[in-house]
């Protein structure tokens, strides 16, 4: 008769609560390297800066930018004449919503932290206001007010 294995009676008594504890050890360990190794600084991408293209010792004189000019409110007056509307930016009538969207996109572009003010008349449809505003917020204007005229009572 064969005598059983002293290696198969040693395996089946092996208990996984002892096999465990060294690799959580192993993976607590690496936890702690990997989050005390780990950069949390933000990245800085490219800083704006001015460099002169001089060199050598003499020291040259700080430019400073130029000043942020004020930008007047933008107003659009929208008319009604009976059948369509009539458009004026700052006071210059304009032939269509189209050109009033391309006024609007290349003042954007110089600054667009101005105020955009809508100032409809009572009787012109909302269709036409709610198409000036999309124009402005499409342009970039963050912005945008209506001109109301006060109720006279």
């Amino acid at each position: 008769m064969k005598s059983p294995s002293s290696f198969l009676k040693s395996r089946s008594d092996i208990d996984f609560d002892s096999a465990m504890t060294p690799m959580i050890d192993v993976v607590f360990l690496l936890l702690v390297f990997f989050v005390w190794t780990a950069s949390f600084k933000v990245a800085e991408h490219i800083l704006p800066s001015e460099m002169t293209a001089q060199t050598g010792s003499d020291a040259s004189q700080p430019v400073d930018p130029p000043p942020k000019t004020d930008f007047p409110n933008i107003v659009i007056r929208i008319r009604w004449d009976g059948a369509k509307p009539i458009w004026s930016i700052n006071d210059q009538q304009v032939d269509s919503l189209q050109v009033v969207r391309e006024r609007l996109q290349a003042a954007a572009a110089i600054q667009s932290e101005a105020t955009v003010i809508l100032h409809p008349e009572s009787v012109v449809p909302l269709d036409f206001v709610i198409s000036a505003y999309d124009a402005a917020k499409g342009a970039g204007f963050a912005n945008i007010a209506f001109a109301v005229n006060p109720s006279k009572k």
